[in-house]
């Protein structure tokens, strides 16, 4: 093996820049693509995309196939420095390498360079993937006499040498019977495709956990959400799980294989999205993943390419949502402020919290296809909570109104006192005109008189300790005034209520000069007190 320890360094640490930076726009196939189905999908489906050539494409076969050392993974039908072994009779292609090749920080590619001499063979080699140490490789390979059908294999890195690959083994999910295809690993699973028997129809896409040895546990079917009784292949996991992307000729494509992505919650897989005719083709598109958030690479047969497969660049811009609206009583549509808004994800995740401001309106940016939890919180009204999914994939905003309803008030012993217990009543700032939103709180005592016909109460109104007292004297006086004239304009015989003003003679909260504008608004209050 001493031949080949330093091969790695020799191959994917050298090479040039072959050709400039080519753009390329997607839009012409994207439009040719409506005459091939009647249900075509949107031109954006969640994210908008710049799609670049990259400079290392040829009349040959180019398909990416994840990263290794910070190198791009090439298979592909391209030879160099010689002649070529022969063609693949299934593809019309020279059988397939591995290759690797440098990454730019602008993502653009240099010349390919052979991988390994000790992965790559005279027969058909495919796609690969790395365990997150990048200590293992899994690795496909077909034969010349059966080169539809490919076989997984396993190899370890020899430790502190430079790409002596050893333990080759071939696993046992590898069959004569069927092919398995397009690994790839995440948080020690392997996820791969395959058309053997058990599945849905053609290829399927399957997880299995990897034992310590590197083997494999039983293989999973991803199930029906993700599978169809068409091919699905060439799966990529996003690092949080949030999204599984995958190629597919079964669910709603442009034409021929299209990337999907479906969300990920709670274990679960959701119906996939198709990417959109911005990105997908009449064409082909495969070996779709990502390098970091916004960045990647696919692969894509389209006519205006080099020839066959082309690797191509992308660059991902996630399309900005808004969900906005309202807090209203559920009866009178009477705007509620200073109500709670919570925003969960479908995982239970808080995304954000908010208190309504003096409109009752709250906004909370959202993902597009996510589903979210909203409840809403505030004092004198019952909990309520709704479901919401950001069911639009280009930028939209979602307007909804969240309704709540008043509970009752009731009649309890605090103290020495026996009051008709409501939440706080709100006035603006040094006035006592009743807010809007208090007359639900102030109609609540009136259900409460009119069923009891000989209740008679004290209207109490107290202030913070801001300004004079006998400015706060004068501003409570007010105030318990204003409650009791709607009252009696409710029908209340003025007979059976007493207003009185309090001021800041009565303060739950003493803070003196260093009130929060919580504190201030504990002590600013009213009081329907019974009179026994």
């Amino acid at each position: 093996m001493k031949a080949f320890t330093k091969l790695f360094i020799a191959v994917c640490f050298v090479g040039n820049l072959a050709n400039a930076q080519a753009p390329f726009n997607m839009s012409f196939d994207a439009i040719n693509s409506i005459d091939l189905k009647e249900n075509v999908v949107n031109a954006t489906n969640g994210a908008d995309y710049s799609i670049l050539t990259t400079a290392i494409n040829t009349k040959y076969s180019e398909i990416g196939s994840g990263l290794f050392k910070d190198k791009l993974m090439m298979v592909s039908s391209k030879k160099i420095g010689a002649l070529g072994n022969g063609v693949d009779a299934n593809t019309g292609q020279p059988y397939t390498d591995l290759f690797c090749i440098d990454v730019k920080k602008d993502g653009q590619l240099k010349r390919p360079l052979l991988f390994s001499r000790i992965l790559n063979t005279k027969d058909n080699e495919g796609q690969v993937a790395f365990t997150e140490d990048e200590q293992t490789i899994y690795f496909t390979r077909s034969t010349r006499e059966n080169s539809k059908n490919y076989q997984l294999f396993k190899a370890d890195l020899m430790e502190n040498s430079n790409g002596n690959w050893i333990n080759i083994q071939r696993l046992d999910i590898s069959s004569d019977f069927h092919s398995v295809e397009s690994p790839f690993v995440r948080d020690n699973v392997l996820y791969f495709s395959s058309d053997k028997l058990g599945g849905l129809g053609g290829f399927d896409l399957y997880s299995a956990k990897i034992k310590e040895d590197g083997t494999l546990e039983e293989a999973i079917n991803l199930g029906d959400k993700v599978n169809t009784d068409n091919d699905e292949k060439y799966p990529f996991l996003t690092k949080e799980g949030k999204y599984l992307y995958f190629s597919s000729k079964g669910h709603q494509t442009v034409g021929g294989f299209d990337v999907f992505a479906s969300r990920v919650a709670n274990g679960q897989f959701k119906s996939p999205k198709n990417l959109g005719s911005e990105f997908n083709s009449k064409s082909n598109e495969i070996a779709f993943f990502l390098t970091k958030d916004n960045q990647g690479y696919v692969t894509s047969d389209k006519d205006s390419g080099e020839g066959n497969f082309d690797i191509y660049r992308f660059y991902k811009e996630d399309i900005k949502q808004l969900i906005q609206g309202v807090v209203v009583d559920a009866e009178t549509q009477i705007p509620l402020p200073n109500s709670e808004v919570i925003l969960v994800d479908e995982e239970g995740r808080e995304i954000g919290r908010q208190i309504t401001n003096d409109k009752a309106e709250y906004d909370f940016p959202v993902v597009p296809f996510d589903a979210y939890t909203i409840t809403v919180l505030k004092d004198g009204f019952v909990d309520n909570t709704i479901m919401f999914e950001a069911d639009k994939g280009s930028k939209h905003t979602y307007t909804k109104n969240l309704e709540l309803n008043p509970t009752k008030a009731t009649i309890v012993e605090v103290e020495d006192k026996t009051i008709i217990d409501i939440e706080n009543i709100y006035f603006d700032f040094n006035k006592w005109s009743i807010k809007q939103e208090s007359t639900i709180s102030l109609n609540k005592v009136v259900d409460i008189l009119n069923g009891n016909p000989e209740m008679r109460i004290n209207i109490y109104a107290h202030t913070d300790n801001k300004g004079t007292k006998n400015y706060n004297l004068d501003l409570s006086e007010n105030r318990a005034a204003a409650a009791m004239k709607f009252l009696i304009n409710k029908g209340v015989d003025a007979n059976r209520m007493i207003s009185h003003g309090l001021g800041e003679t009565e303060l739950l909260i003493d803070c003196k000069n260093d009130c929060t504008k919580a504190e201030d608004q504990i002590n600013r209050r009213i009081e329907f007190v019974i009179i026994k």
